[in-house]
């Protein structure tokens, strides 16, 4: 879905309002709203009007490989993201950048989703970006581009029609801690580590993390955040809301895998049921987050039409199951 932040003339107010085609959304039926869903071009926050290319951007990045984002889909609607790249503590390269606008996209289209969960490879989640390829593109042009690039990527999956956590463990640093922000949810392995530390770097987030990060723990732990570069732990995480929940890092005789196990069961408890209440659930958030009041209703009661009478709703009244 794209959701632009522009400034309403007239009243000199910032208003949240569904680019391009926004203005013959609000009239419309959910049908045309949800189409409006899949169509990955319109998800982002910039286009050609902000003077981003797309293709230029993805072309420059690629000449910077290293690592992979690896996309799992399972039968149960609940997709697994990896980022993989543990020979630099799973770091962005250029090329992973655009796998990853790759792997958004694979999960706009695909209609089965309830949830995703995105982790690092080998025991650690995300240290950023790649400095490798942040050193080719240190000019400030470059800089904005990729920023733009990441910004659209990022917010379209913070928008995707499923529910998403992050499973942190070991340290997810600068833009893997951006990364966090992106999903609806954060869950901390013990031990692990979240870290904005861009102002050691000379920096600020430009993946949209510190606009997110407002919306999470409020302005003023933003700024303790940001501003001291602070190692967020498990406690503070749970204590200023930046972590949904907290996992145990199990032996090495519990097996591979238990983890993100854990993490499956831990999500399951809102993805659970049928895939189109699920979505519409995280739909009509969506709105309410981003929409003002009387748009947001309006969204609201479109997506409660595509759920009223049907299947589920049949089943529940059926077997009256609001009262078990």
């Amino acid at each position: 879905m794209c959701l632009c932040i522009l400034t309403e003339s007239l009243k000199h107010q910032p208003r949240m309002v569904l680019c391009g085609v926004s203005r013959q959304i609000l009239g419309s039926s959910c049908g045309a709203w949800a189409r409006l869903l899949q169509r990955q071009s319109r998800g982002c926050v910039y286009s050609s009007i902000h003077g981003f290319n797309q293709e230029e951007i993805r072309e420059k990045l690629q000449a910077f490989p290293g690592g992979s984002i690896d996309l799992l889909k399972q039968e149960s609607g609940v997709a697994v993201l990896t980022i993989n790249n543990p020979s630099r503590m799973n770091a962005f390269s250029g090329s992973m950048m655009v796998d990853l606008e790759e792997m958004v996209s694979q999960l706009e289209n695909w209609t089965d989703c309830k949830g995703l969960i995105v982790q690092g490879a080998a025991g650690t989640f995300c240290s950023g970006s790649d400095l490798n390829a942040v050193r080719a593109i240190s000019n400030p042009q470059d800089g904005m581009k990729m920023c733009m690039f990441m910004q659209n990527a990022l917010t379209r999956l913070l928008r995707l029609p499923l529910i998403s956590v992050a499973l942190v463990e070991g340290r997810a640093l600068g833009g893997g801690a951006e990364l966090t922000t992106a999903c609806d949810f954060r869950i901390m392995a013990s031990g692990s580590v979240i870290q904005f530390v861009h102002k050691h770097m000379g920096l600020v987030p430009g993946w949209g993390g510190a606009a997110r990060l407002v919306r999470i723990v409020g302005s003023q732990n933003a700024l303790k955040l940001l501003g001291g570069a602070l190692k967020v732990d498990p406690e503070l995480g749970l204590q200023i809301g930046l972590a949904d929940g907290v996992l145990e890092v199990p032996g090495a005789e519990e097996g591979a895998g238990t983890l993100l196990q854990q993490a499956e069961n831990w999500l399951s408890r809102y993805t659970k049921g049928p895939t189109p209440v699920i979505q519409a659930v995280k739909k009509v958030v969506l709105s309410g987050r981003e929409l003002p009041l009387s748009e947001a209703l309006r969204t609201e009661k479109d997506v409660f039409g595509t759920v009223w009478g049907g299947p589920a709703n049949l089943r529940a009244l059926a077997s009256k199951s609001k009262h078990k």
